[in-house]
């Protein structure tokens, strides 16, 4: 254990960021803070500050499950990922800890950027587009529809086409995020995302279906 610890100790750094800033904060927090907001940035939910607690977990359980998942890949194609895997893994912590910094800072402050979330997705999609074409066929990441789990040619083509869309879509969100106003962007935000989840999802069901009837 203290040999991972010392091996991630960047990673362990950036999954600690959201606690330690929450204990910094935690005497100056209300009881009840501000914990959801609708389209037009307004509250509209309040709950507790342990509430606030739980979110700076969530590094730390994307950090376990990325650990978990080549252990138990019946496939075992992730372990031959390799490095392009933990950069993979580092991505998504550091987003989910940037994530969870933005929540508790928002909190305290009682204003919400929403734009700064929608770029902050914006980027993920966009980096995450650029790994797409380096996943193997596997039940945890990526694309996995029924017709990408059952043929790797398959998997490959809609990893191919969902990685560019991806980027493209992630540099558009958070193009919108800068320039658009804030409901404008997070309209645009939705059609994007819908754009980039439905289409790799029928484009792997009709190539699918063209290789099997070829």
């Amino acid at each position: 254990m203290k040999n991972l610890i010392k091996s991630d100790l960047l990673i362990w750094i950036v999954i600690l960021l959201p606690l330690i800033y929450l204990a910094y904060l935690w005497g100056d927090l209300p009881d009840k803070v501000p914990v959801h907001w609708n389209i037009h940035g307004e509250v509209d939910r309040y709950g507790g500050k342990t509430e606030l607690l739980i979110i700076t977990f969530i590094p730390f359980i994307m950090y376990l499950l990325f650990m978990v998942f080549p252990k138990i890949d019946p496939k075992d194609k992730l372990k031959n990922m390799g490095k392009k895997y933990t950069g993979l893994r580092s991505v998504m912590i550091v987003f989910m800890s940037a994530l969870s910094l933005i929540i508790i800072y928002i909190a305290k402050s009682g204003s919400f950027p929403g734009n700064m979330i929608i770029v902050l997705m914006g980027a993920l999609f966009t980096l995450l587009g650029n790994y797409f074409k380096t996943i193997k066929a596997n039940y945890f990441i990526g694309i996995r529809t029924p017709w990408t789990l059952e043929n790797e040619t398959v998997w490959k083509d809609t990893h191919q086409l969902g990685g560019k869309l991806w980027f493209i879509g992630g540099f558009l969100i958070m193009l919108s995020g800068i320039f658009a106003p804030r409901e404008a962007g997070s309209v645009i935000f939705g059609v994007i995302l819908a754009i980039m989840i439905v289409v790799p999802v029928v484009y792997s069901y009709l190539r699918f279906r063209k290789l099997k009837e070829s």
